[in-house]
C-alpha cells in the first residue's frame, strides 16, 4: 500500500490554547487524533500522552490477523487510558483531564479504526463521504433514541458533551471498525473543532477533486475558522495511492470481535 498524507492542528479563533494533538507514522500506517480536556493545560497533556501511547503500543502489525490488530488497537487505547488516569490520581492539577482518541491503522489491504469520544473518522470514496465512527456523545444518544434529529443535535446546547473519554476512569472500551481500502480512497480524521463548524457536504466539497492532502487539510482549517473557529481544529487526511492486491468494490465496515460494554 502506498499513501500520501498530511495533518495539521490549529488553535482556532476563540481559544487561547490548543488542547488537540495528532501523530502520523506513515511508514507504519498509524494515524491518531486526540482532543483533550481538563483546563490548566491538562487537556494538552492528556491528548499528547494519548497519541504517543497509542502509536507506541500499536507497534508492528505485520503478519497479524484482523482480530489480532483489533485487539492490539483496544490494548493500545486502554494503555493510554491507564497512564492518563494514573496521572489524574497523583497530580492535583491534572485531576479531571481526559481526551478523545480516534486512530486508524492501514495494513495490507485493510483499515482498522479505534475510537473513544467524538473525534471522527470519515471515508471519501467514489465522490461519497461516509462517517465511519459514531460519536460517544449525549446528543448522539438522543439521536439514537429518536429524541433529536441530526440537525437538532448540531445546534443543541449539550452538543459538546461526550459520554466516553480516555483518562476519566480506570478503564475504557474503544469502538473498533474494520474495512477494506481501495485506490483513491481518502480518510479524514478530525476533532470536533472541524466537524462542529463544517457539515458533511462542506467536508465533501473540500475533499472532492484531485488535490494534495496538505492543500485539503489547509482548506478545511481555513473554512472551519471562517465559520467561527469556536474550538481547536485538527485534521489528518490520508490518500490511498495504490494497493498491492486486488480489493472488492463494495464498502463494508464491520466491528471485529465486538464485546459487550
Amino acid at each position: 500500500m502506498h499513501i500520501t498524507c498530511a495533518g495539521r492542528t490549529d488553535v482556532g479563533i476563540i481559544r487561547s490554547g490548543n488542547e488537540d494533538n495528532f501523530l502520523m507514522v506513515p511508514d507504519r500506517g498509524i494515524f491518531v487524533v486526540a482532543d483533550g480536556m481538563g483546563g490548566h493545560a491538562a487537556g494538552e497533556v492528556a491528548s499528547e500522552m494519548a497519541v504517543r501511547f497509542v502509536a507506541r503500543e500499536l507497534g508492528s502489525l505485520k503478519s497479524l490477523s484482523d482480530d489480532q490488530v483489533a485487539d492490539r488497537m483496544r490494548t493500545a487505547i486502554r494503555a493510554a487510558n491507564g497512564a492518563i488516569f494514573q496521572r489524574t490520581l497523583t497530580e492535583h492539577d491534572k485531576r479531571g483531564m481526559g481526551t478523545t482518541v480516534t486512530a486508524v491503522v492501514l495494513y495490507e489491504t485493510r483499515f482498522l479504526i479505534g475510537q473513544v469520544g467524538d473525534s471522527r473518522a470519515y471515508l471519501y470514496r467514489d465522490q461519497k463521504l461516509m462517517q465511519l465512527t459514531k460519536d460517544h456523545s449525549y446528543v448522539q444518544e438522543q439521536v439514537d433514541a429518536g429524541y433529536l434529529t441530526p440537525e437538532q443535535a448540531r445546534s443543541h446546547p449539550y452538543s459538546n458533551v461526550i459520554t466516553r473519554c480516555v483518562g476519566a476512569n480506570s478503564d475504557v472500551m474503544p469502538d473498533v471498525y474494520l474495512g477494506t481500502v481501495k485506490p483513491r480512497d481518502l480518510f479524514l480524521l478530525a476533532s470536533d473543532g472541524l466537524t462542529g463548524m463544517l457539515e458533511d457536504p462542506q467536508l465533501a466539497e473540500v475533499l472532492a477533486g484531485d488535490r494534495m492532502p496538505q492543500e485539503q487539510v489547509d482548506d478545511l482549517i481555513t473554512e472551519a475558522n471562517r465559520h467561527g473557529g469556536l474550538d481547536n481544529i485538527t485534521a489528518i487526511i490520508i490518500r490511498i495511492d495504490s494497493v498491492d492486491a486486488p480489493v472488492s468494490d463494495g464498502t463494508q465496515v464491520t466491528q471485529p470481535g465486538a464485546r459487550p460494554r
